[in-house]
């Protein structure tokens, strides 16, 4: 059975003790975990010291970054690497968001090296794909993830593959209060199980859990995670308000997709 993973990506928000004080509170409101769900918050690097010290070390919310360097050092300006994200006491790395893809012009060729380099450094990370507004109404949904999805995995091993998450992000999802249906989101999550079977194998691809990212809210995440399809969830906006994410968190203690 695959374990629901709920991530939360705060993006540019939030200072050190901004966090600090929030981490607090969500640890006080969370409800017990012991079900089987994890769950992480990725603050923005400046913060990532003073979340783990307000976390602590019996705390059931791991900590992720939002990014980082293929590199482990060097002339980098304004970089951060694997190592530096390890000794900081995460555990998981977002990369290849469509942001990042976006605003800031990322391939899949340099997300493959970030993918490397994180786990190398024993880092697991969360590989997010997805289309714009524009290939989804051209019909070209299944062509961009499964080429997202090749790129960014070519050369892999079966092993090396079983620590990564995928997240299914529909760029025209994101921050912009219009959620995927689960149907919609399911038949991506299928398509992306199928790419995964050709380009790794059925066991990697059953294995592997696909997440749900794009305007998630207490309100869908229920009908999200009634699929065995979806695993979980990368939520933005709704992880910044310590209300919205203990609601979504406890939906998905009761409400955990089961493996297929």
């Amino acid at each position: 059975m695959r374990t629901v993973l709920i991530v939360g990506n705060w993006k540019m928000n939030k200072t050190a003790s901004e966090a600090a004080t929030f981490v607090q509170e969500l640890s006080q409101r969370l409800p017990d975990t012991s079900t089987g769900v994890e769950l992480v918050v990725a603050p923005p690097f400046t913060a990532l010291e003073s979340v783990r010290m307000a976390l602590g070390t019996s705390s059931p919310i791991q900590l992720g970054a939002q990014d980082m360097f293929w590199e482990d050092h060097g002339a980098y300006t304004g970089e951060v690497s694997a190592p530096m994200l390890k000794d900081l006491g995460c555990r998981y790395v977002i990369l290849g968001h469509s942001e990042r893809r976006t605003l800031f012009g990322e391939q899949n060729d340099s997300i493959q090296k970030k993918i490397r380099a994180a786990l190398k450094h024993g880092l697991r990370p969360i590989l997010c794909i997805g289309e714009s507004l524009t290939q989804r109404e051209n019909g070209s949904t299944d062509d961009v993830v499964t080429q997202q999805l090749r790129e960014s995995f070519s050369g892999f091993t079966d092993e090396v593959l079983a620590d990564v998450t995928i997240a299914y992000e529909p760029i025209w999802a994101i921050g912009t209060g219009k959620s995927a249906t689960t149907e919609q989101a399911v038949a991506a999550h299928r398509t992306i199980r199928r790419v995964l079977a050709a380009i790794a194998s059925p066991a990697i691809a059953q294995r592997t859990r696909i997440l749900y990212g794009g305007s998630v809210t207490p309100t869908n995440i229920e009908s999200l995670l009634a699929s065995d399809q979806i695993d979980g969830a990368l939520i933005g906006g709704a992880c910044l308000q310590a209300e919205s994410f203990v609601r979504i968190a406890t939906v998905a203690s009761t409400a955990r997709s089961i493996g297929v």
